[in-house]
């Protein structure tokens, strides 16, 4: 990519679906529409910036590595990461759900080991621990609500929005570990070698925050 040409690395999905109205607010409108097309880069209004839509567990290591040079993500993902590679200057304030554990309704404490299901293994082993709770960890990338009905697990550690999926599953939300929102992350590198393009796009997306 071009020095003066800045890549932005957004999350499909959800995420996306949010992000792009907010982004129209900031005059980062992209040439054709997303939805309808197969491709990953994107023109946009804005002649020195492009549009990246990759899956949100990759938009930290594309940031990372300075494949883009700015990303959209969960904190979710971003705690998972681990965030030392990059700056993280904007919480865009949407995508709001929070990080908990969840266990079985009316569940009996666990003697010895309790056996935690989750996709987010990092996360768990650092909150687990700061408890001073030893588990045992099972990673799962999807289906979380059946592992303790299915006896795989006494608890999982899942992203809860409204709660409807766990009540669904006989579940209930215990732990609040994070609040999650999505936020925007920057390669460091960048940051010195493309500053003010990028300054200038975080101003826009700042005052789009604070007038949505």
């Amino acid at each position: 990519m071009k020095p003066t040409q800045l890549v932005i690395a957004l999350t499909k999905g959800r995420i996306l679906d949010e992000v792009l109205p907010l982004f129209e607010q900031a005059n980062i409108i992209p040439a054709e529409d997303i939805s309808k097309s197969r491709k990953l880069i994107f023109d946009t209004s804005l002649p020195n910036v492009k549009l990246m839509v990759i899956r949100g567990s990759d938009v930290p290591t594309y940031v990372e590595f300075g494949s883009a040079d700015m990303g959209v993500v969960g904190k979710d993902l971003l705690l998972e990461h681990g965030s030392e590679e990059f700056y993280e200057p904007l919480d865009l304030k949407l995508a709001e759900c929070r990080l908990m554990t969840a266990e079985p309704v009316n569940a009996k404490e666990v003697s010895g080991r309790l056996k935690v299901a989750t996709k987010f293994t990092n996360i768990a082993k650092k909150y687990f621990a700061e408890q001073g709770q030893q588990i045992e960890l099972i990673k799962l990338n999807g289906a979380l609500e059946l592992a303790p009905s299915m006896g795989l697990a006494d608890a999982i550690v899942d992203i809860v929005d409204t709660g409807k999926t766990l009540t669904a599953n006989g579940l209930e939300p215990r732990e609040l570990i994070a609040h999650v929102s999505s936020r925007v992350i920057v390669n460091k590198a960048s940051m010195k070698i493309k500053n003010s393009i990028i300054r200038d796009v975080l101003g826009k997306l700042r005052a789009a925050v604070e007038n949505s």
